[in-house]
């Protein structure tokens, strides 16, 4: 039964630079340390996770409860594969910092990745509480109850195969797979191209010259049917105009966010959201939460690069890396944002931290 549960595609997720926010409260000394922290990234982000390790002890060696290093410090643990060790660290974290959210993700990560998926719940139930905002626990959370519920229907079913829980466990089965194609499939969209074979000019060779006692008059007509191929050529070119005309609009749309998220132009960044947009949290709160976020900074700047967009009607799903810098804190990290089309405007549906 065990062979037909959900794949649980739970994700170790870097700093966001909204939930970094929070950790500001012990970072007084961040620009003295901000030179060591952008090299263990840059290595955890190279995939050099024995560099990145060595460079974090080193650290920790004169600054053991500094929090940040702490926690790349456990990512690089993980990502080495070295999982008790990784447990450990983000379990202290989470003693010591029980203000921050991303140690308790992290930590039911890795619990789900050993099965063990009430102690990831419970993990992700405190990241939550800890930031309501926290949109990637949320998600992780909604597959850890999948995962829980698959076991569930899977044990029901070996008590009693007459259950009638099987559609329903079907139904857990196929939940994430589906997503995942309507991701692949939305770049395979713009094919219907060879639709227009145009065979209908074919008829023209039916004004055939055999009435022959009709004389001077047939010739005439056969060449009114010449234009009629004409219409073909744009009508194929047309998917593919419009699919890189979507992509154009959201990546604009996507860097008038940053723009405006950079200038600290609230108006401007709310609108850059669907008004049911809420973070987990009534609208109103919501907005209050960012704004007091955003504007208590002297400075912000937020750079994307790397922008991949795969579209599917009027919804995307848009990958991207960030670089966020506020005051003397600089976070480099993976975003990915739903967006949906509304009037000539692409807007944020769902954001979340990672690839």
């Amino acid at each position: 039964m065990q062979a037909v549960a959900p794949h649980i595609g739970l994700r170790l997720t870097a700093i966001a630079a909204k939930c970094l926010a929070v950790a500001t409260l012990s970072l007084t000394a961040l620009s003295v340390r901000a030179d060591d922290i952008v090299d263990v990234q840059k290595l955890l982000a190279a995939g050099k996770n024995t560099e990145a390790l060595q460079k974090a002890d080193q650290f920790l060696a004169s600054k053991p409860r500094d929090p940040m290093m702490r926690f790349l410090r456990g990512i690089s643990l993980s990502q080495a594969g070295r999982t008790p060790e990784a447990i450990t660290t983000f379990t202290k974290l989470t003693e010591d910092f029980p203000e921050l959210p991303e140690p308790f993700n992290n930590l039911a990560v890795l619990y789900a990745q050993q099965g063990q998926y009430d102690k990831a719940r419970t993990a992700l139930e405190m990241a939550i509480r800890t930031n309501p905002s926290y949109a990637t626990a949320y998600e992780n959370l909604g597959d850890v109850y999948a995962k829980l519920a698959s076991q569930a229907y899977s044990k029901a079913l070996q008590i009693d195969t007459r259950s009638q829980v099987a559609p329903k466990l079907a139904m857990i089965r196929d939940l994430f797979p589906k997503e995942r194609n309507s991701i692949t499939t939305a770049s395979a969209a713009p094919t219907p191209a060879p639709t227009p074979v145009a065979p209908a000019p074919a008829p023209v060779a039916t004004t055939k010259p055999a009435p022959a006692p009709a004389p001077v008059v047939t010739p005439a007509p056969t060449p009114v049917a010449k234009p009629a191929p004409a219409p073909a050529p744009a009508s194929a070119v047309e998917p593919k105009n419009d699919n890189a005309v979507q992509e154009r609009e959201i990546e604009s749309s996507l860097k008038a966010w940053a723009s405006a998220w950079s200038k600290q132009d609230m108006d401007s960044y709310f609108a850059a959201y669907a008004k049911d947009f809420n973070g987990g949290k009534t609208r109103k709160a919501w907005e209050q939460d960012r704004r007091d976020r955003i504007t208590s900074k002297r400075s912000i700047s937020v750079k994307i690069s790397g922008i991949k967009v795969d579209v599917s009607g009027n919804k995307a799903t848009v990958r991207f890396h960030q670089d966020y810098k506020a005051d003397s804190l600089s976070i480099s990290s993976g975003k990915r944002l739903e967006m949906v089309r509304s009037g000539n405007n692409w807007l944020i549906v769902k954001e979340s931290a990672g690839s």
